[in-house]
């Protein structure tokens, strides 16, 4: 925490910054990026009167930059610098668009070649002389949230992140973890198409104790940038938020996040050393905590054993996974992820037997709506025909 004078000297250095936002600001521009793999990216810089706080934002993977252009506008009334980018295939961008690509590819995309798209624009935003040293804040929707992370894991400059729709990495999580004085605005919407994603996004906001930190769930408002269309005073939530944040960033810690509660406490649980092999028994003592209802959906613990397995943890997958079945019995993608674990780890017969399971409860599944129950369907299908396949 700083010190007292400290925090009032950052105070007084930025009330300067911010009262400048009544003069006449210049207007945005469109600017040249080149990447270091030498890519050519578009961005867009709105710079304040005076000197004032930088802000990156980042768009979501169905979108481009111009999703931002109204935040955008207002933050830099506010007294804020704000750049924005189109990350590489999208927009006015240099690159192949993610949907032509195949999963390997776009694995290399997101996780090394974004990145560099990200610390380019970063870099540009920091150099304008209207840019105040040291103060610097980042937003992300959806895929942009773990982006903004990681970009904040490498700059301690950053004061604060704005996420929308998404949770980061295990490498993010232990970080924001580590940081638990950062302010972290998070908003989503439960009727988001990302399964569980709220949720997800509750999770998050308790690794934070700094009092400013805010999570806002509605109820509906779909992905990402969606939100501002169905809540319109999101954007001046957010304007006010960010300027409230880094002015006392590192603001005394509470003493708790009012944001948790048993399912909290038990996504916490699971990423412990062995909680694979306990999996079971930690959900049995978080049921005792929250004796009315599952202690966590479905889709939230199927999107954990998911992420295990992207990251060639097979065994913890299957573990989460089957935990998930014992949970929800009912369910045919319970068992259909199930078996996607099976396989990948080569017990084909568990696999078979999985995706055979999941196509039985199909016949009498009323619960998942027909796109989700075809997808199910296909998924089960294309294993038992790999699996049938000779060798």
């Amino acid at each position: 925490m700083l010190a007292r004078s400290l925090c009032k000297t950052l105070f007084v250095f930025l009330v300067p910054a911010f009262a400048a936002a009544g003069q006449q600001a210049p207007a945005p521009r469109v600017v040249d990026l080149t990447a270091p793999d030498g890519l050519k990216l578009k961005g867009t810089f709105s710079a304040t009167a005076a000197s004032g706080p930088g802000v990156l934002l980042l768009h979501q993977c169905n979108r481009q930059r111009k999703v931002w252009d109204d935040l955008a506008r207002r933050m830099t009334a506010a007294g804020m610098n704000v750049m924005t980018v189109d990350l590489r295939g999208y927009g006015d961008s240099e690159g192949t668009p993610i949907d032509k690509l195949a999963p390997e590819e776009i694995n290399v995309v997101f996780n090394e070649k974004m990145p560099l798209d990200v610390e380019t624009a970063y870099k540009f935003l920091v150099a304008q002389p209207t840019v105040s040293a040291g103060i610097l804040v980042v937003g992300g929707a959806s895929c942009g949230v773990n982006q903004s992370v990681h970009l904040a894991m490498k700059h301690p400059e950053i004061k604060a992140l704005v996420l929308l729709s998404e949770i980061t990495d295990i490498d993010g999580r232990n970080f924001l973890r580590a940081h638990p004085s950062l302010p972290l605005f998070l908003a989503t919407a439960d009727d988001d198409a990302d399964p569980g994603v709220s949720d997800l996004m509750q999770w998050l906001s308790t690794f934070s104790t700094n009092p400013h930190t805010r999570f806002v769930r509605y109820k509906t408002g779909g992905h990402g940038v969606e939100i501002f269309a169905v809540h319109p005073e999101l954007p001046a939530t957010i304007v006010d938020w960010v300027t409230v944040a880094v002015r006392s960033p590192k603001a005394a810690p509470a003493k708790g996040s009012p944001n948790a509660s048993p399912e909290t406490q038990f996504l916490d649980a699971l990423e412990q050393p062995g909680a694979a092999a306990n999996a079971a028994q930690l959900y049995a003592e978080a049921s005792g905590k929250n004796p009315i209802g599952a202690v966590v959906p479905e889709v939230v613990l199927n999107r954990i054993g998911y992420e295990h397995l992207q990251n060639g943890d097979k065994k913890g997958a299957i573990a989460f996974l089957r935990l998930n079945a014992s949970l929800y019995p009912n369910s045919p993608n319970v068992y259909d992820s199930l078996g996607d674990a099976y396989l990948a780890d080569g017990q084909n017969d568990l696999a078979r037997r999985n995706a055979q399971k999941a196509i039985e409860l199909l016949a009498h599944d009323t619960t998942d709506p027909e796109d989700r129950r075809k997808a199910i369907r296909e998924s089960a299908e294309q294993k038992l025909k790999q699996l049938s396949q000779p060798r």
